[in-house]
């Protein structure tokens, strides 16, 4: 028999190294594995059910949410719900916070901002989708949590992950000392540890960025792709364009293999797209706790003030030396960021 071990065992052996060593993170960690559990089992069998396709509503982005949105949105409350520990979930697809009142939770002390189900709208075409999440401790001492309580910075978070559904599920974490990742072994329903210690490479041959937009990317982004497209074999380039548009799919695919994400701002939405609190900002403690970098072509990601509970960001984000040069082409466009001309 091979010798493999959990994600509850893992939690459990690596408790002393939490921020909060008494047992609230391990158990809400376990919690969120066993929505994520759930969660993968409807994603696998979607095809067979009446659950693909537009729920017919929209969150508070102005987003059509699609009927696993819904289902995962309602699985991963009710997880930390009954859980015990979460006093507060911000969700992407909420328009406001959630306020866990129940008697079990009047001690809790976490909050988890949470992204139910990234790129959902590629499941009707069996593209991975993913959940990503983030815990925080309440700061207030006193009283029922408040809004103040979840718009922390990055560098507050005590834990962040994603959990991709792909040809493999997989529950990758960091509690601030390095990244792990677990893939689900349907045959016993656990996460088994299976990428110990993950470290991204500190430069990589794939750029990940919607180039259907280019016409609208900032001047410093459509002169850096041009970077990555020009032929130069000391760098090894030209790079390989690889986009799926789900961004932990994305995101775990570079980790591996090492590149960079890129989703700007642009003239139309010069605050960018991505949510900072819920995607951004677990993605980014993530990668850097891998070795990676993520910015907001200047800042970064984990030090911005988080103002709104649906608050975007521009980001570019992984391999630590790929982010840098991006950087450096945004630096270098200066006012003329917003330039549309075509290069």
């Amino acid at each position: 028999m091979n010798n493999f071990m959990t994600l509850g065992q893992f939690i459990i052996e690596k408790q002393a190294e939490f921020p909060y060593a008494k047992g609230e993170l391990s158990r809400l960690l376990r919690d969120i594995g066993i929505a994520a559990k759930i969660v993968n089992r409807e994603v696998n069998k979607a095809g067979l059910m009446d659950i693909l396709g537009s729920s017919g509503t929209t969150n508070i982005q102005g987003e059509h949410q699609q009927k696993l949105d819904v289902y995962a949105n309602e699985q991963f409350i009710a997880a930390l719900r009954s859980g015990g520990e979460c006093c507060i979930v911000a969700s992407e697809e909420n328009d406001e916070i959630i306020r866990i009142e129940s008697a079990v939770s009047g001690n809790a002390k976490y909050i988890v901002a949470i992204d139910p189900l990234d790129g959902s709208s590629n499941i009707d075409v069996n593209v991975p989708v993913g959940t990503i999440f983030s815990i925080f401790r309440r700061k207030s001492a006193e009283g029922p949590a408040r809004l103040s309580d979840v718009l922390q910075r990055g560098t507050d978070q005590v834990a962040a992950g994603y959990i991709i559904y792909g040809s493999s599920t997989m529950l990758v974490y960091t509690t601030g000392c390095g990244v792990n990742g677990f893939t689900l072994d349907p045959s016993i329903g656990e996460f088994c540890l299976s990428h110990p210690g993950m470290k991204m490479p500190e430069s990589g041959v794939i750029y990940s960025i919607n180039e259907g937009n280019y016409i609208h990317f900032p001047l410093g982004v459509k002169q850096y792709i041009k970077y990555c497209q020009v032929e130069d074999a000391a760098t090894k380039r030209p790079y390989t364009s690889r986009y799926i548009g789900s961004m932990v799919a994305d995101l775990h695919r570079n980790l591996i293999k090492g590149g960079i994400f890129i989703y700007p701002n642009t003239a139309a939405a010069p605050n960018g797209k991505l949510r900072l609190l819920y995607e951004c900002n677990p993605l980014a403690f993530v990668i850097e706790q891998a070795g990676g970098r993520a910015t907001d072509g200047a800042n970064r990601i984990l030090d911005l003030e988080v103002n709104e509970l649906h608050q975007r960001t521009p980001v570019f984000i992984g391999s630590a030396l790929m982010v840098s040069e991006a950087e450096k082409f945004m630096a270098a466009a200066g006012e003329n960021v917003f330039a549309q001309s075509v290069i």
